[in-house]
């Protein structure tokens, strides 16, 4: 006998065919529950874990800035990569020379500020601070000659500035003698410029408005011919009027010869400037100008060239900086001269360039000590022109924009005075 064949087990397996159901249900319940669970905890701890991360992601991490620990982690890895050159070169190899110490304080530096804030801040940030360090390098490398070109400038040429500077020429004063002045050098600059900004402002703005209004077919030849211009020689200038103004006319050396010259330098400065001005007047002014039936001419004379006023005066002011400190094309077209010379347009004159240029080539003191004077006032007239272009060409955010006054409407008029008919069926 097997315990199949017990009535025991018989009749409760069939009396109770329902307990054997619940009990199956119940065993897959809890068989489901048990092999699920585990997945679901794995799913559920995976979404947590890529949420967190996405909310890291999305916060942002602030690269600007630099805090006390920063800066002791800056003021160390430089003192201490100065140590270690100090023990490499002094102590352990015997290596002298000044630019050999330099460039490997600057190399130890840099791996060891590196290393540091790669520990302290991770390998992005430290990446960052790095190339930042690199950056500012470079900018104050190049500051350096530059602060040692203009503190040696000022400080020669202050011993020659005086009154009698801007008020006398050197007619009266000998090569040996003190005093003396470049006044007519500076006359003669001042003549030359505006001559040249004469004849190079219009053609500039109008090749402008060519290139970017009206887009004719030789635009492209136009354009490429105004770069190639950008990169001529200062000397070329002064050789091409030389020999066509001076050797081929037979005018002779005069003021308006060197304005002529400088003329053809300015001229792709202002026109490529003009042009970039231009292109900023936004297109819904010249549609709405065209839409209202004015002509192309005069959208562009009465809209853009009037919207775009601060950047046209912003170029014609960069194309002055640009010839002010010229010399070359002056020694072949004005020659220079030590007298005060108030016509352009006859004989030889004189500049600031051209005196610094001569005036420094002399082996006297004296000299020299006006060629100074005259290269400070030189600097000066550059940077305050550079300053003036970028006062002109920032944004005005307090300047108040006229607004145009509608009139009012006009209400309709009312007759005030009775109305026969009614009147006379009230009455």
């Amino acid at each position: 006998m097997s315990i199949d064949d017990l009535p025991i087990a018989e009749s409760s397996s069939a009396a109770s065919p329902s307990a054997s159901v619940d009990c199956e249900v119940d065993c897959e319940v809890v068989d489901a529950f048990d092999l699920e669970t585990p997945s679901t905890t794995h799913q559920s701890t995976g979404r947590l874990a890529d949420e967190g991360a996405q909310e890291l992601a999305d916060v942002p991490r602030v690269t600007g800035g630099s805090t006390p620990i920063d800066k002791t982690l800056l003021w160390g890895s430089g003192l201490s990569s100065l140590a270690l050159t100090w023990l490499l070169l002094t102590q352990l190899f015997a290596v002298s020379g000044t630019a050999v110490f330099l460039v490997l304080w600057y190399a130890a530096f840099l791996a060891i500020h590196f290393a540091v804030c790669a520990v302290n801040d991770g390998r992005l940030i430290a990446t960052d601070k790095l190339v930042t360090v690199v950056v500012l390098t470079g900018a104050a490398a190049l500051m350096v000659p530059l602060v040692l070109i203009v503190g040696f400038i000022l400080v020669r040429g202050l011993k020659g500035l005086s009154a009698e500077f801007f008020t006398s020429d050197l007619s009266t004063t000998g090569t040996l003698d003190s005093g003396g002045g470049l006044a007519h050098a500076l006359m003669g600059t001042i003549q030359q410029v505006c001559l040249a900004v004469i004849l190079s402002v219009p053609l500039g703005v109008l090749t402008a408005v060519f290139l970017n209004e009206v887009k004719g077919p030789i635009r492209r030849p136009v354009r490429m011919f105004v770069d190639a211009m950008s990169g001529v020689p200062s000397i070329v200038a002064g050789l091409f009027i030389y020999a066509v103004w001076i050797v081929q006319f037979g005018k002779g050396f005069s003021g308006f010869a060197a304005a002529m010259a400088l003329a053809v330098l300015m001229l792709p400065t202002i026109t490529r400037t003009a042009e970039e001005v231009l292109r900023l007047v936004p297109a819904g002014l010249r549609e709405a100008a065209l839409a209202l039936g004015a002509p192309e001419w005069r959208t562009t004379w009465s809209v853009v060239l009037p919207t775009a006023r601060t950047g046209l005066v912003t170029a014609v002011v960069l194309g002055v900086a640009r010839a002010v400190g010229e010399t070359a094309p002056l020694i072949m077209t004005s020659f220079g001269a030590t007298v005060m010379n108030a016509d352009p347009f006859s004989g030889a004159q004189a500049s600031l360039p051209l005196s610094v240029y001569q005036l420094i080539s002399n082996p006297f003191a004296s000299q020299q000590d006006r060629a100074y004077a005259g290269a400070l006032v030189l600097i000066f007239v550059v940077l305050a022109l550079f300053v003036t272009a970028r006062l002109l060409s920032r944004p005005r955010p307090g300047r108040k924009k006229r607004r145009l006054r509608l009139p009012s409407p006009r209400t309709p008029k009312t007759n005030s005075s009775p109305n026969p008919t009614s009147t006379g069926s009230t009455s």
